[in-house]
C-alpha cells in the first residue's frame, strides 16, 4: 500500500518509503500509509510565494469570493463520498455532516461576506480618515494588503474537513496561498478533500498545497511574511511557537489549543423547567457528537449544588439511550474514537481525574457496541463524573479528549465564575438560564477567560446552533490555555492574513493611492451632471455643486405637519431658545437632507437606478429660517459588481450654508447602470 500522496510545488508526490500505517477506527484494519519523505519543504513554500501568491493577488476580493463559492458548490456535490470516507474515522453520519457540511458552509459564508463587506479591489481601506494637520493638507489612512507569504496550516485529527476549510477560506479571501498539514490519524480524509479541490481546477495554481506526514524542517523555511495556524495540544503549540524561525522572524502564529470548556446551569432551573432540559440535552450532545472529540466540547458542567443529584440522574438517563458501535449502522448514536491510541490516552486522563471525581455513569474499560469488535475498534463508553469537591485541581487541569464530562457544584454566582475561570482560558462557555441578572453577572465575570459565550434559554433555543458549533462570522479561539488566538471571525479573520499599514500623505496623493476620493483632494466639476454618466464613465472626484436653497419658516412648519415630527426645537420659538444648542427654531435634520437631495438629484431616467441608503450622517451646525443651503456631491468610491448590470457608487455629500460652514455630512449610496 503506497503512502498517501502529498501535493507540493504543483505536482503530486508519493513518498519513496513505506511510511507508517493508518488504521480504521472501527475495525482496526490498516487502510492507508503516510509519509512525507522526499518533500523539499523549502521549495514548497517558495512555490506558494512565487506562484500562488501572485496569482491570488491579481484577483480582487470579489473574484476570490466567487471562487470560494464555486469551490463550495463543487465540494457539496461530493459530500456523500466524504461522508462514507468519514466512517473510517469512527464518525457517524451526523458527525460527518458536522465536519463536512460545516467546512463547506464556511466557504459559502466567506464568499458571501467577501462580496458584501469587501470592495471589488485588491486593497482594503480600513477605518476612517485621520486628519493629521490643522488645514487638512496632511492626512492618514490605514490600508490592508495581502502578506507575501504562505498560510501554513497544522491541523488536528478531529475535523479533517472543517479544519482545513475554515483556515483556507479567510486566507484565500485575503489573497494568501495555503499549505495544509493534517494530523496523521485522519489524513486520508483531508487528502481526498484536497484531491477533489485540485481536480476541480477552480483555485489558481499554487494557492493550495498538501503535506501528508511529518512536518520535517518545514518551519525552518518560514519568513516574516508567512503565517502559521495551529490546532492541537497546548504543549505542541508551545513548542511550535518557540521555534527559532518563528521567534526570530516574528512569524504570525495563531493557536487553537486545549480547552476545558464549561457550561453553567443557572440557579433558577429546576427539573422539568425548559432551561434544565436544555442544559441536560446540550451536555449529552457535547459528550457524544464526534465521540466527544471536539475542542469545543463541554468538559466541566457547573451546576447549583442543590440540583446536582437531579442533573446527574437526568444526564445518566439520557446517556443510557446512546447506542455505541459501528457508525455505518443507522441505529448507532456514537461511533469510535479516532484510534486505539487515542482511546488509551483518554483512559489515562480518566485515571488522573478519578483522584478528584467519581464515575456516575459509564465504564472506561467496558462498553457494549453494535456491529463491531470492542477490542479492535477504538470504542469507549460515555463517562460522566462527579466532583463533590469542586476546588480540587484535576477537573480544571486534565482534559480527557473524548466522551467525558465532570459535574461540579457551585454555591453562588461568584463561585460559579471562579470555577469557570479555573480552566485558565477556554474556546467557548455556555450559560443556561432564564434569569437575565444571573446571565449578565456570569457573562461579565467569565468573558475575560473565553473566546465565545453562549447564553441559552427557551427563546434562544429555537434557533441556537448549540454550545459547540463555531460560526464563520464569530471568532473561534480563546485566551490562555486555549491558545490565545482567533480564527474566522468574519472579516477579522481575513485581516489576520494582511498587513495593516498607516499611509500618511496629502489628500490628492492619498486619493491616487487608494482609488477613493479624499476630502481636500481636487474635485472635477464638468458640464455633465454625474448622474448622467454610466458606471464606466464616472471617475472618482466627479462632482456636482447645487444650490443655494433658502430654508423658510413655512418649510419647517410644513415638514413638521407632514411628518408628524413636532419636536419643540422645530415648532416652539421660546422653548428652542431655551435649549443650550439653539438660538431659536431650527430646521429638522432630515429636512436638510431632503432639501439637499432635491438640489443634487437629476430627475430624469438615467444611469442612476436607485439610492439604497445613507451612511455616516452627522448634523454639525443648526439651520435657521433664512439660511441658504448648498450641497456638494462628489463621487467617492466606484465599486463595479461582477455579473451584474450595475455597480455601487458612494458619494461624499457636504451640505453647507452661506457662511461656508458644514451643516450636514454623509455618504450617499447609489446603484448605477453599466453601459450596454
Amino acid at each position: 500500500m503506497a503512502p498517501l500522496p502529498s501535493y507540493v510545488s504543483g505536482a503530486w508526490h508519493i513518498a519513496p518509503d513505506d511510511g507508517a500505517p493508518l488504521h480504521d477506527a472501527v475495525t482496526g484494519a490498516e487502510i492507508a500509509r503516510i509519509s512525507s519523505a522526499g518533500i523539499d519543504f523549502g521549495a514548497a513554500l517558495d512555490h506558494g510565494r512565487r506562484a500562488g501568491g501572485p496569482a491570488l493577488r491579481e484577483l480582487t476580493f470579489h473574484q476570490r469570493a466567487a471562487l470560494l463559492k464555486a469551490l463550495a458548490s463543487r465540494l457539496r456535490d461530493h459530500r456523500d463520498e466524504l461522508y462514507t470516507l468519514s466512517l473510517h474515522t469512527g464518525a457517524t453520519l451526523g458527525d460527518a455532516k458536522f465536519d463536512v457540511d460545516g467546512g463547506i458552509g464556511v466557504l459559502f459564508s466567506y464568499s458571501s461576506k467577501g462580496r458584501r463587506e469587501l470592495p471589488d479591489d485588491t486593497v482594503y481601506v480600513e477605518g476612517g480618515l485621520e486628519r493629521l494637520g490643522r488645514t487638512g493638507a496632511f492626512v492618514g489612512q490605514h490600508l490592508c494588503t495581502p502578506l507575501r507569504g504562505v498560510a501554513v496550516q497544522i491541523n488536528a485529527f478531529n475535523f479533517p474537513v472543517w479544519g482545513p476549510l475554515e483556515k483556507l477560506a479567510p486566507a484565500f479571501l485575503a489573497g494568501v496561498p495555503s499549505l495544509v498539514k493534517p494530523a496523521g490519524q485522519t489524513a486520508y480524509l483531508t487528502a481526498r478533500l484536497v484531491e477533489l479541490i485540485i481536480e476541480s481546477g477552480i483555485l489558481p495554481a499554487g494557492s493550495l498545497q498538501l503535506v501528508c506526514g511529518d512536518a520535517g524542517d518545514l518551519l525552518d523555511h518560514l519568513t516574516e511574511q508567512d503565517v502559521v495556524a495551529f490546532t492541537g495540544s497546548a504543549s505542541t503549540a508551545g513548542l511550535l511557537r518557540a521555534h527559532p524561525a518563528v521567534v526570530a522572524r516574528s512569524v504570525r502564529f495563531n493557536a487553537e489549543a486545549d480547552s476545558l470548556n464549561c457550561s453553567i446551569l443557572g440557579p433558577d432551573a429546576r427539573p422539568g423547567d425548559p432551561e434544565f432540559d436544555l442544559f441536560v440535552g446540550q451536555l449529552v450532545t457535547e459528550m457524544t457528537v464526534k465521540a466527544g472529540q471536539k475542542c469545543t466540547a463541554i468538559r466541566r458542567a457547573i451546576v447549583p449544588a442543590a440540583v446536582i443529584d437531579d442533573v446527574a440522574q437526568a444526564v445518566a438517563g439520557r446517556l443510557s439511550e446512546i447506542t455505541v458501535g459501528n457508525p455505518a449502522d443507522p441505529t448507532v448514536r456514537m461511533g469510535a474514537l479516532a484510534g486505539v491510541a487515542q482511546r488509551e490516552e483518554v483512559r489515562r486522563s480518566l485515571k488522573a481525574l478519578s483522584a478528584a471525581a467519581r464515575i456516575v455513569y459509564g465504564d472506561p474499560d467496558r462498553v457494549e457496541v453494535v456491529d463491531a469488535d470492542p477490542e479492535r475498534g477504538a470504542f469507549l463508553s460515555p463517562i460522566l463524573l462527579r466532583a463533590d469537591d469542586p476546588e480540587r485541581g484535576e477537573p480544571h487541569e486534565v482534559e480527557a479528549f473524548g466522551p467525558v464530562s465532570t459535574l461540579l457544584p457551585y454555591t453562588s454566582v461568584g463561585h460559579a465564575v471562579e470555577l469557570a475561570a479555573r480552566g485558565r482560558g477556554s474556546l467557548v462557555g455556555s450559560v443556561v438560564t432564564g434569569d437575565a441578572d444571573f446571565a449578565r453577572d456570569v457573562v461579565f465575570g467569565v468573558a475575560p477567560w473565553h473566546g465565545r459565550l453562549l447564553v441559552l434559554d427557551a427563546e434562544a433555543a429555537r434557533e441556537s446552533t448549540g454550545h459547540g458549533s463555531p460560526l464563520p462570522a464569530l471568532v473561534h479561539g480563546g485566551p490562555g490555555r486555549a491558545g490565545g488566538g482567533e480564527e474566522m471571525g468574519g472579516i477579522r479573520g481575513v485581516l489576520h492574513y494582511m498587513q495593516r499599514t498607516a499611509v500618511q500623505a496629502g489628500p490628492a496623493m492619498l486619493t491616487a493611492i487608494t482609488g477613493r476620493w479624499t476630502p481636500g483632494a481636487q474635485r472635477a466639476v464638468t458640464g455633465v451632471h454625474p448622474f448622467r454618466k454610466h458606471l464606466g464613465e464616472l471617475k472618482v472626484g466627479d462632482t456636482v455643486v447645487a444650490g443655494p436653497r433658502t430654508v423658510t419658516l413655512d418649510d419647517i412648519d410644513h415638514f413638521a405637519e407632514f411628518t408628524g415630527d413636532t419636536f419643540y426645537a422645530h415648532t416652539d420659538e421660546e422653548a428652542a431658545k431655551a435649549n443650550p444648542f439653539f438660538d431659536g427654531r431650527v430646521a429638522h435634520g432630515y429636512l436638510v437632507v431632503s432639501l439637499a437631495a432635491g438640489l443634487f438629484v437629476d430627475p430624469d431616467p438615467g444611469p442612476v437606478l436607485a439610492n439604497y441608503g445613507l451612511e455616516n450622517l452627522r448634523f454639525l451646525t443648526p439651520v435657521y429660517p433664512g439660511d441658504e443651503l448648498t450641497v456638494t456631491l462628489t463621487a467617492k468610491q466606484i465599486d463595479p459588481r461582477r455579473g451584474a448590470d450595475y455597480g455601487e457608487v458612494r458619494w461624499d455629500a457636504d451640505v453647507t450654508k452661506q457662511d461656508g460652514s458644514s451643516v450636514a455630512t454623509y455618504d450617499v449610496l447609489t446603484l448605477v447602470a453599466k453601459r450596454e
